[in-house]
């Protein structure tokens, strides 16, 4: 497709991401071919695909999803809706009982454990076995107060879809080889926050369970792959600052704006910790296991996408 015929089909969300229009060239060569594989897909007959999208905090997972469902649905006819898995947490009265019962380090979204994982399924069953004019209410989680949106403010799809988008940063995350793997701390969290290793083995333990079984379900998975976990920490603290402008102010050194929930510099850094060890083994592993791998650069931009090979294909 031509440069102009993109750009005419996707400006109007290049201005609403605030993404220069030359942001159309890594569409073209990025993710419309993921848009061609995951129509491959729908071919097949299968309805609806589940597509997982993998990434660590800031790789732009939600703006690749963004793009890739308006190219599927504007260009290949594909009917297509998405959701994080940073809409389906847990309430925030749900985690501070996790917290209460189980370890403090559960109050804190995000780790495998505090999603709501049977609310999920419960909106894929709905999707795959939506009539033509059944309305499904998709979640929607307000991170800027911690908890989730009420329902009469999720948005509703209608019918059935062809393609379902999942994203999120431990999307396909797999447990520990060897539970040996969680007895020594990765980080000063884990030294000084769970020196038992309680907090550690039960979010490995969802992992071995509800976790994969929700996994299974996908159908193709696409990897967002960061650079390192210095990169991730730099572009988690930009998208903190992005969302602190959004809401009204930048957060300041020392201060906690609770009233908006906004992290300064030094909590988003204790923030990605919660995240650091499954995202080390992610990144290790999963780029063996993803059907689709893009690098993403340190300055953001994305590489080619690179199809794993199946038994059958040329080489």
């Amino acid at each position: 497709m031509a440069d102009q015929q993109l750009l005419k089909i996707l400006q109007p969300l290049i201005d609403q991401e605030s993404l220069p229009s030359s942001y159309v060239r890594t569409v073209e060569q990025t993710i419309v071919p993921l848009a061609r594989h995951v129509q491959a897909l729908v071919r097949t007959g299968k309805q609806p695909i589940i597509v997982g999208i993998h990434g660590a905090q800031g790789t732009g997972k939600s703006t690749l999803t963004l793009f890739l469902k308006e190219i599927l649905q504007a260009v290949y006819d594909c009917r297509t809706v998405n959701f994080s898995l940073d809409d389906i947490y847990l309430t925030r009265a749900e985690r501070e009982h996790l917290a209460d019962t189980v370890h403090p380090l559960l109050a804190t979204r995000g780790v495998p454990g505090t999603h709501d994982l049977a609310l999920g399924q419960k909106l894929i069953n709905q999707l795959t076995q939506a009539g033509p004019t059944d309305r499904t209410p998709v979640p929607v989680f307000d991170k800027s107060m911690d908890d989730r949106s009420p329902k009469e403010l999720w948005p509703e799809f209608e019918g059935r879809p062809d393609v379902v988008l999942v994203e999120g940063w431990c999307v396909a995350a797999t447990p520990a080889n060897n539970p040996d793997e969680l007895a020594a701390p990765v980080n000063t969290l884990e030294r000084e926050e769970d020196p038992q290793g309680i907090w550690r083995r039960y979010v490995d333990e969802c992992l071995q369970g509800a976790y994969r079984t929700f996994f299974d379900q996908l159908d193709t998975l696409i990897m967002l792959q960061a650079p390192s976990m210095d990169c991730v920490l730099e572009w988690r603290t930009l998208q903190e600052h992005k969302l602190a402008r959004r809401q009204g102010g930048a957060p300041e050194e020392g201060k906690n704006p609770k009233t908006l929930r906004i992290m300064n510099d030094d909590q988003v850094a204790r923030f990605i910790m919660h995240y650091e060890r499954i995202t080390r083994r992610c990144l290790a592993e999963l780029p063996s296991r993803a059907d689709v791998v893009i690098a993403v650069a340190e300055d953001h931009s994305l590489g080619l996408p690179s199809f794993r090979k199946v038994d059958g294909d040329m080489p």
